[in-house]
C-alpha cells in the first residue's frame, strides 16, 4: 500500500500578499492579519518545475502572484551565492508606494504591487529593474486602519495578458498588464451581497483554466477574461487567505479556510464536498490551505494551533492538531516533508518562533527567536526570510537545525509582508510603503 508522505515530501502544485486589556492587546495582533497577502495564479501543473538560473533570460523567470508561479513559496531559481557582502546587499532602486501589505508580482522585467494614499488606493505597474513607474491606477477607496496600518493586503496576480487587483473594500479589476488598460470591474460588495471584512479584502485571486477564484465571505468564481460571474457558494465568515484547487479522485476541489473553519468545494459548481468547523478569536483566520494528496493543513493565531486533515469518502478526518505552530497571518511552507513557519502572535514578537515541523506527524525539529513574527519563502534550498525588523537572513531550509548563513538589513518599520526573489534581485516593502530592490552576488 502506497504511504501517504514520501521521504521527499514535495508538495504537489495544483492546476493551474495598543490596548490595556488583554482582549484589546490581543485584537491589535491580529490586525496584524492584512498580511494575508493572499494570492493565486495559474492553471493546474502536478509536474516538478525546472530549476533555472539568474543567469538565464531575465525575461523567462517569474513570480506571476502570491507564494509564486507553484504557489507554494518556493523558487526554483539557482546561481545566485548564498555567500553575501558584510556590508549588506547593494541596492538597486528604492521606492515610495504607500501604506499597505500587498507583496509583489514580476513579470516579464515588471512589478507589480498595491498601496494605499490619502484617501486612494494605487496599482503600480514598475519596471523591476530601475524601478520606475510604467503605470498607475488610483481609485478612492478605504484605508481600515483597524487596530494596524491599513491598506491593501491582497497581491496582484498576473495571467497571459492581464493583472488582477482586489482592493481592501473588495474592488475587483482586470487590467491589461502592459498598459494599465481597465477590461472590466466588480464590487465584490454589492456583486455577492457580502458587507465590508472587519480586516478588508486580503485575498488574491486564483486562476484555474477559466475561473478566477476567490474566498471573500463567498467562495466565487469569475470569467478571467470579461469578469463574469460563473457561480458562487453560500455565504459565511469571510478568511482572509486564498483557494487552493487540487486533484481528489480525478475530480478538481478546492480548499479554502474562511472565519467558520476549512472548507472543501467542487471547482466546476462551488458545491460542497465536506467542512469541518476551525474558528480564532476575533474572527482571524487568514492563511491559505498546505494540500499534499489528500491531506489538507491549516494554522491560526491566537494559541488555536494548526490541524492536519485527511480527506475521505466521509469527509474531514483530524490526522493531528496542536499548538506548536500558530500562523497569525504569514504562511508555512511545505518543503521536502517539513513545515517552516512563525509560531505566534505579532503582539509577541519577542516570543514567535521561527519552527519546523514534520508534516505527517506533526513533530517539531527545531524552534528559533529572533526574527519576531517575520515573513519567508524557499530558493535554492534555503530560507529566505525576513524580520519584522526589516532584516533579510539566509539560512538552509533543513530539519536538523537552524544555522544563519548570512545577513543584510534591508528595511526599517513594520516589514509582515513576505519578499520576493526574481532573477538574483530581491524586492521587499514595509507597512508604510518604502520599497527596495537588493541584488544577490552571482555564484
Amino acid at each position: 500500500m502506497r504511504e501517504p508522505f514520501p521521504s521527499q515530501l514535495r508538495l504537489r502544485s495544483l492546476a493551474l500578499n495598543s490596548g490595556t486589556s488583554p482582549v484589546c492587546s490581543a485584537r491589535l495582533i491580529l490586525t496584524a492579519l492584512l498580511l494575508v497577502i493572499a494570492g493565486g495564479d495559474a492553471t493546474a501543473q502536478e509536474s516538478v518545475p525546472t530549476r533555472t538560473t539568474s543567469a538565464d533570460n531575465a525575461k523567462t523567470l517569474a513570480w506571476p502572484n502570491w507564494m509564486g508561479p507553484n504557489h507554494d513559496g518556493i523558487s526554483t531559481e539557482t546561481g545566485w551565492s548564498h555567500d553575501w557582502p558584510a556590508d549588506g546587499l547593494p541596492v538597486l532602486w528604492t521606492k515610495e508606494l504607500g501604506t499597505g501589505f500587498s507583496s509583489f508580482s514580476v513579470v516579464g522585467g515588471l512589478a507589480y504591487s498595491m498601496s494605499h494614499r490619502s484617501g486612494k488606493e494605487t496599482v503600480w505597474c514598475l519596471d523591476a529593474d530601475t524601478g520606475d513607474e510604467v503605470w498607475t491606477h488610483s481609485y478612492p477607496a478605504l484605508l481600515n486602519p483597524n487596530l494596524y496600518d491599513g491598506g491593501p493586503g491582497s497581491t496582484p496576480t498576473v495571467h497571459a495578458d492581464m493583472v488582477f487587483t482586489l482592493s481592501v473594500d473588495g474592488r475587483l479589476i482586470g487590467f491589461k498588464r502592459s498598459s494599465g488598460e481597465v477590461a472590466w470591474e466588480v464590487d465584490l460588495q454589492q456583486e455577492l451581497a457580502v458587507g465590508m471584512h472587519e480586516w478588508g479584502f486580503n485575498a488574491s485571486p486564483y486562476i484555474l483554466g477559466k475561473q478566477l477564484l476567490l474566498e471573500c465571505g463567498r467562495v466565487v468564481s469569475f470569467d478571467w477574461k470579461t469578469g463574469e460571474k460563473l457561480w458562487q457558494s453560500g455565504r459565511h465568515r469571510a478568511g482572509y487567505g486564498s483557494v487552493r484547487p487540487f486533484k481528489y479522485k480525478d475530480e478538481t476541489l478546492l480548499a479554502s479556510l474562511d472565519c467558520d473553519g476549512l472548507r472543501v468545494s467542487r471547482a466546476a459548481d462551488g458545491s460542497e464536498v465536506a467542512f469541518s468547523g476551525w474558528q480564532s478569536p476575533f474572527g482571524t483566520n487568514s492563511t491559505t490551505p498546505i494540500i499534499f494528496d489528500d491531506h489538507i493543513f491549516v494554522s491560526t493565531g491566537y494559541n488555536v494551533g494548526s490541524v492536519l486533515f485527511r480527506l475521505t469518502a466521509d469527509g474531514l478526518q483530524q490526522v493531528y492538531a496542536h499548538r506548536q505552530m500558530r500562523n497569525h497571518f504569514n504562511n508555512s511552507l511545505l518543503f521536502e516533508g517539513h513545515l517552516y513557519g512563525f509560531d505566534g502572535n505579532s503582539n509577541l514578537g519577542r516570543v514567535v518562533r521561527l519552527t519546523c515541523m514534520d508534516f505527517e506527524t506533526g513533530e517539531v525539529k527545531w524552534k528559533h527567536a529572533g526574527l519576531g513574527c517575520g515573513s519567508l519563502m524557499i530558493a535554492d534550498g534555503q530560507l529566505l526570510i525576513l524580520s519584522d525588523q526589516g532584516n533579510l537572513v539566509l539560512a538552509p531550509a533543513t530539519a536538523d537545525a537552524f544555522t544563519e548563513t548570512s545577513r543584510s538589513r534591508l528595511l526599517d518599520g513594520r516589514c509582515w509582508t513576505a519578499p520576493v526573489l526574481v532573477n538574483g534581485r530581491v524586492y521587499a516593502r514595509n507597512s508604510d510603503g518604502n520599497a527596495v530592490c537588493v541584488e544577490l552576488p552571482r555564484q
